[in-house]
């Protein structure tokens, strides 16, 4: 089965994934679509195809068989509603959206129609990852630590919380996600913020300068989560886990894991979990079958709730009950 695939958003995320399917057997790219023309152009002139500008008219006029959605938080209107209704399974760069009104209603229609869906939340099919959770089965996580530093990224759109979400929604999302997946789920939060240090002009930037979540997980474990976009130069991003005699130190910015107990083990990241993500979206597609998939959209909704409640407690001080 040959799987014509397109592309609503053609920035870099998208080439990332562009450039994966091109070396998976059986995937064919067919269109691109961004409201900038010249990506959509460059991405038809690199990988073949059509483009667009237009979604709505590259969905009517493309027989698709998949669409990857890769967009910016606050650009997703109706783009997985109209590609659900015409049978077109999806794939959706994380974060789904900023209003979880408009999420359960996209779930309703993915679910309806029996669209297979993924969302990219790729750290979830990481091997380091994986292997951690293997390791953590049957045993007590006492304590998840995570961490998300990095300068704010060149984009004009990131650092206006109404169009990002705010650094824990856009991106540090993939630690609240990791937690989730890792230990389960949450059903108290609570956190602080720093706000006032960056000296920027640019007056539409309203994000924190950082923030510590505290989580409770609902079956027992305790958390915090930290993220910062302070910093001039460099990133680093990861999670610690505690558990009876045991350390596991997750460093995924340098594709390290180690894991401390009786023996010391240590793992490098031997395949890049963005191609391991696409070959699951594209075999689920061929095969019809949802269980090769790590983050589907209704799982993806319950981190975006997540980072949501975050955003909450900060607004509210005090403590917030998933």
């Amino acid at each position: 089965m040959e799987v014509k695939v397109g592309f609503i958003g053609a920035g870099k995320i998208a080439h990332r994934h562009m450039e994966k399917l091109t070396k998976i057997k059986g995937v064919k790219l067919i269109s691109f679509c961004d409201i900038e023309e010249a990506r959509a152009r460059e991405a038809m002139r690199k990988y073949g195809g059509r483009y667009y500008t237009e979604y709505r008219q590259m969905l009517e006029k493309e027989d698709l068989d998949a669409v990857y959605i890769c967009l910016p938080p606050f650009a997703h209107t109706d783009q997985e509603i109209l590609a659900a209704k015409a049978g077109i399974n999806i794939f959706v760069e994380k974060p789904i959206a900023l209003n979880l009104e408009k999420v359960h209603q996209i779930e309703e229609v993915v679910e309806k129609n029996g669209i297979i869906s993924s969302v990219g939340y790729l750290y979830r099919y990481a091997d380091i990852v994986n292997r951690a959770k293997e390791v953590l089965t049957h045993k007590k996580v006492a304590m998840f630590l995570g961490y998300y530093f990095c300068p704010i990224p060149p984009l004009h759109w990131w650092g206006a919380r109404h169009r990002s979400g705010g650094q824990i929604v856009e991106q540090t999302t993939h630690i609240f996600d990791l937690a989730r997946y890792l230990i389960g789920e949450v059903d108290e939060i609570y956190g602080h913020r720093v706000r006032g240090l960056r000296n920027e002009k640019n007056k539409n930037c309203d994000i924190d300068d950082a923030s510590c979540i505290t989580l409770r997980f609902q079956n027992g474990a305790i958390g915090n989560i930290s993220s910062s976009c302070l910093l001039s130069h460099g990133r680093d991003w990861g999670a610690d886990l505690v558990t009876p005699n045991m350390r596991i130190q997750l460093h995924l910015s340098s594709h390290l894991l180690k894991i401390s107990n009786e023996k010391e083990e240590e793992m490098k990241m031997q395949i890049d979990p963005y191609e391991l993500e696409d070959r699951a979206f594209i075999q689920a597609v061929k095969e019809r079958n949802p269980e090769r998939i790590k983050s589907s959209y209704a799982d993806a909704l319950k981190t975006l709730e997540l980072t949501l409640a975050a955003n909450s407690a900060l607004d509210k001080g005090r403590i917030i009950s998933l």
